[in-house]
């Protein structure tokens, strides 16, 4: 499966208002092209439980499914791929665990932490936070539009912007370089979720001069 960052959608389930199930289809119609389970405060079981529902609404899909920090849930429901924090397994391990075809992300707070994983086997960075969100706290500063383009410029792998992204912002960030929008409150919370989806799919195309 060829991993496409363009439109990620950070799943937070305690933020959706609208049936699980309905609300992955509708995502997946109307532009998400990854999805990411990111669940802090569920058990193991719960989260492995979330992650084998949401492998098999997507199974007939060309998005692909990753786990927030858990290498072992991702190992265990078989996903595409986990996502990491700078606290988190290393990457060789995870990369070990995982395998070569597994999808591995990893959060990149500063100019170090990018330079750092330019020597590792990644297929892509999460800028974090791009913007102050409530769902990232504890962060000490934000890259703002000027590190999207400074990590753009300088890391070797793929850039997924994360946090504070909407669709007021969205163009912006993909013409600084991002190659994809990480987004979770946006559209969780939002009282038409596809519509915004739908917007946001289109003004990724606008800014890359697709349409």
């Amino acid at each position: 499966m060829k991993f496409d960052p363009s439109l990620y959608l950070i799943l937070s389930t305690d933020l959706i208002q609208k049936n699980l199930d309905d609300f992955i289809s509708n995502c997946i119609k109307s532009g998400v092209t990854t999805v990411q389970l990111r669940e802090k405060s569920k058990d193991s079981k719960s989260i492995y439980e979330l992650a084998l529902r949401l492998k098999s609404l997507l199974k007939y899909t060309s998005t692909s499914l990753i786990i927030n920090d858990r290498v072992d849930i991702a190992l265990a429901a078989k996903v595409d791929g986990v996502h990491l924090g700078q606290t988190d397994l290393p990457i060789s391990k995870a990369r070990e665990i995982l395998g070569e075809q597994a999808i591995i992300g990893l959060s990149v707070e500063n100019q170090g932490q990018v330079i750092n994983a330019n020597h590792h086997h990644l297929d892509y960075v999460g800028i974090s936070p791009v913007f102050e969100t409530n769902t990232k706290t504890g962060l000490s500063n934000t890259w703002g539009m000027s590190g999207v383009e400074w990590v753009s410029k300088h890391s070797n792998h793929k850039t997924v912007a994360i946090g504070g992204i909407t669709t007021a912002n969205a163009g912006s960030v993909i013409e600084a370089g991002a190659d994809g929008l990480a987004i979770c409150s946006a559209i969780c919370s939002a009282r038409h979720p596809f519509a915004v989806t739908s917007r946001l799919q289109k003004i990724i195309k606008l800014s890359r001069g697709y349409e």
